[in-house]
């Protein structure tokens, strides 16, 4: 079995270990554009801000590394056409224009092309000092502009938006983010969540405007400032933290359908065509709740098809399952995480909800160092848990991973208000905030139902 697989990310890599894995005689052949392989995108802005001494740290292995194992990775690589009919791609190697083209037959393909950095169509975007966020060498480049530069605007206050602008504060730099939405981290947080976080954030001396999307970069040669609503932001570089779109071009030349979002697939990674499987950020999921396709351009969302995938290509039986999206990061000191809907976007689907809060500690009053929690969970009117939110200075990824089991096996805000937690001063409160925010949510559906 030939098998060729499209992307060095998470996706792409995760699919070939796993093919190993189960099958010792396959020809496993990774083509990617990146010079490096096997690190994780998310970690960029930690090195930025100094958490992680340098790049090189969130390599967690080289292509030699791989051939060991008998997978052929091929690093600064670009895949040309896909030949449906014959089985077959062509691809040239980045550094070397001048030679012909080079080719590989398949038994399977796996596209695992990820996402590219979407650029608004913003006057003054090709100016030196303008970024995108990517790969390693957008961090380098960033970091060694940065070194040089004492104004930074940051555009998008989505996740890593956020954590470029932290990384950025963390060198020095006197920075502003913006966000066109009213409200930071859109996606993940209602805006009483957000506000904990702008509030931290800007005591910190970062610099927020939301509302208002970016009329222009000035600049003759280099930037020179951001012009927003008429007024104007001194500037020596520019990060588009804007999102990224999903890369389906090789999908659709091999005749892959697509959907709303991205590449269609089912519940096997397997696309319209029988012998090509998709995985990572250029796929489209369906979401656990609505049941509507949506994305989740998560590393933990492509290992996990990556597995599926995996399987499917060599005979084992596995099936991807609709997402949650749970998602926790950490700016500063601040972790703050989420799992399932948002009060918003659960009335965007036509779902009305509830809303149970609760402001505690993570350790006993009396023990040192308890840190301020808030929890927020949202359920709909019949009790059912479709969406918490968590900030606090420690312990939130445990609580979403938490939160994202009772979402996942349908417990209402009752049942979960009366679980059992484990209790210690050191490490918790004696009731843990979760259930005081499903306590509160109890309470408020029961004050609901003698209104109507």
């Amino acid at each position: 079995m030939n098998v060729v697989i499209i992307g060095g990310g998470a996706g792409g890599l995760t699919t070939a270990s796993n093919i190993r894995k189960y099958d010792e005689n396959a020809e496993i052949t990774v083509i990617t554009r990146d010079k490096h392989i096997a690190y994780s995108p998310c970690a960029i802005p930690y090195v930025l801000c100094g958490e992680v001494n340098c790049f090189d740290d969130i390599i967690m292995h080289q292509p030699e590394d791989y051939l060991e194992r008998d997978i052929k990775v091929i690093t600064r690589a670009e895949v040309l056409e896909v030949i449906k009919n014959e089985n077959k791609i062509h691809y040239r190697l980045i550094d070397h224009e001048n030679e012909p083209q080079r080719e590989f037959n398949y038994d399977y393909l796996v596209i695992a092309t990820g996402g590219a950095p979407f650029i608004p169509p913003v006057e003054g975007s090709d100016l030196e000092g303008v970024f995108k966020i990517r790969t390693i060498e957008d961090g380098i480049k960033i970091k060694e502009y940065a070194q040089k530069s004492q104004d930074a605007v940051v555009i998008g206050a989505g996740l890593i938006g956020l954590e470029i602008a932290y990384g950025l504060l963390n060198m020095g730099l006197n920075v502003t983010i913006t966000e066109m939405l009213p409200q930071i981290v859109p996606k993940s947080l209602d805006p009483d969540m957000a506000s904990i976080i702008q509030e931290y954030i800007e005591k910190k001396g970062m610099n927020v405007i939301l509302g208002n999307p970016i009329e222009k970069i000035i600049g003759e040669t280099h930037v020179e400032g951001v012009l927003f609503d008429d007024k104007e932001i001194k500037a020596d570089m520019v990060i588009m933290a804007t999102g990224v779109r999903p890369e389906t071009k090789l999908a659709e030349m091999a005749g892959c359908k697509l959907g709303r979002w991205a590449i269609r697939v089912n519940e096997k990674m397997q696309t319209s065509v029988p012998n090509i499987y998709a995985v990572g950020d250029c796929v489209e999921v369906y979401d656990a709740i609505t049941g509507h396709s949506t994305q989740s351009p998560l590393g933990s969302t492509a290992v996990r098809q990556a597995k599926v995938a995996a399987k499917n290509i060599v005979g084992i039986q596995s099936k991807f399952k609709p997402v949650l999206n749970s998602m926790v990061s950490k700016v500063g000191d601040l972790e703050f995480g989420a799992v399932g809907l948002t009060s918003i976007s659960a009335l965007q689907n036509g779902i009305d909800v509830i809303s149970g809060k609760s402001r505690a500690l993570t350790k006993a009053r009396y023990y040192p160092g308890a840190k301020r929690i808030d929890v927020k969970i949202i359920c709909d009117l019949k009790e059912k848990i479709i969406g918490c939110q968590i900030i606090a200075e420690e312990r939130v990824a445990e609580r979403i991973d938490t939160m994202s089991l009772a979402i996942a096996k349908d417990i209402t805000c009752s049942e979960l208000s009366i679980m059992e937690f484990s209790y210690a001063p050191p490490v918790s409160m004696v009731i843990d905030p979760i259930i005081l925010a499903a306590e509160d949510a109890c309470e408020k559906l029961k004050r609901l139902k003698k209104i109507n």
